[in-house]
């Protein structure tokens, strides 16, 4: 009997917003504005790219990667969502969730890298300006895009084996708007410490160095700047990573309010709207803070559309 209980779950139910029955039909219409805002933005950021001489540089060439991955990983939880609210079909199948956590895993691992890489190309423009183009050539920008890609692919396959060994007996219901991992856990009548150690591992070896790295270069990059003696080179200088900066800051400070807050006070709801806000907000908010920011972005579009 306990055996058959292990096998009963073939597909899930993603409950979505269950708590706000009567918001079902403006919140489709609200995340479905969100959506098209979302792919018109990234979409532009990488059109101009690739049309306008004056943007393929390395950081604009890194800029359209990021524009592809919020295109990428919001496209991966919101259609379903969309599908729930405005249709009611809250049934996916197990290997339709497996494949969407894994996605989603695997883009928001390659968006912390390209972060990352973002912010040392800042540090070689402003702190090794004489030799950035040498340090960043085309070749080396193919190679660490292509790098980046490729590990954050493979860093979650290293545990993402075991969640499919899972057995899932007690429930089919993820409180969640899509498959999320936490969520997913919850669900386990298998033992979840060895996904759990492997993701803290991860975590440790590949976000947290990731974070100092980033840390590390923008301290760089201040530093230099105030040493700068003009007022208009310091505000030259600022303006080249101000866009950056600020992306970084909203991306890492809601990775930790997502992740890093004490378990008692931890719940589902809550990270349910915290996924909410990174899943639609920020890749929202990306392509207006290059554009708002960024001269040459302004430029570009305004040649696009006149």
């Amino acid at each position: 009997m306990e055996k058959a209980n292990l096998t009963t779950v073939t597909e899930f139910i993603i409950l979505g917003f269950p708590e706000f029955p009567e918001l079902q039909v403006p919140l489709f219409f609200l995340l479905l504005l969100i959506y098209l805002i979302i792919l018109m933005g990234n979409l532009t950021i990488i059109i101009i790219v690739c049309l306008d001489s004056r943007l393929q540089t390395p950081m604009y060439f890194f800029l359209s990667n990021l524009s592809f991955l919020d295109i990428s990983c919001t496209s991966v939880s919101l259609p379903k969502l969309l599908d729930i609210l405005l249709r009611k079909t809250h049934h996916i199948s197990m290997n339709g969730c497996f494949t969407q956590m894994y996605f989603f895993l695997a883009l928001a691992t390659t968006e912390i890298i390209i972060l990352t890489v973002m912010a040392f190309d800042r540090y070689a423009a402003v702190c090794q300006p004489l030799s950035y183009h040498l340090i960043m050539n085309q070749k080396v920008c193919i190679l660490i895009c292509t790098g980046t890609w490729i590990l954050g692919f493979l860093i979650p396959s290293s545990y993402f084996s075991f969640i499919l060994q899972f057995s899932f007996c007690h429930s089919n219901e993820i409180n969640h708007f899509f498959c999320d991992l936490s969520a997913l856990l919850k669900l386990s009548c298998t033992s979840t410490s060895s996904v759990e150690c492997a993701v803290y591992i991860v975590a440790a070896l590949i976000a947290f160095p990731c974070f100092i790295s980033t840390l590390t270069s923008y301290i760089y990059i201040i530093s230099t700047i105030l040493r700068i003696r003009s007022k208009e080179g310091r505000r030259k200088a600022f303006s080249t990573c101000s866009s950056h900066l600020t992306v970084v800051c909203l991306f890492y400070l809601t990775l930790m309010c997502l992740y890093l807050r004490p378990s008692s006070v931890q719940s589902l709801n809550q990270s349910k709207i915290i996924s909410i806000l990174y899943n639609t907000l920020i890749p929202m908010f990306n392509p207006l803070i290059y554009s708002l920011k960024n001269k040459d972005v302004k430029k570009a579009l305004r040649k696009c559309f006149c």
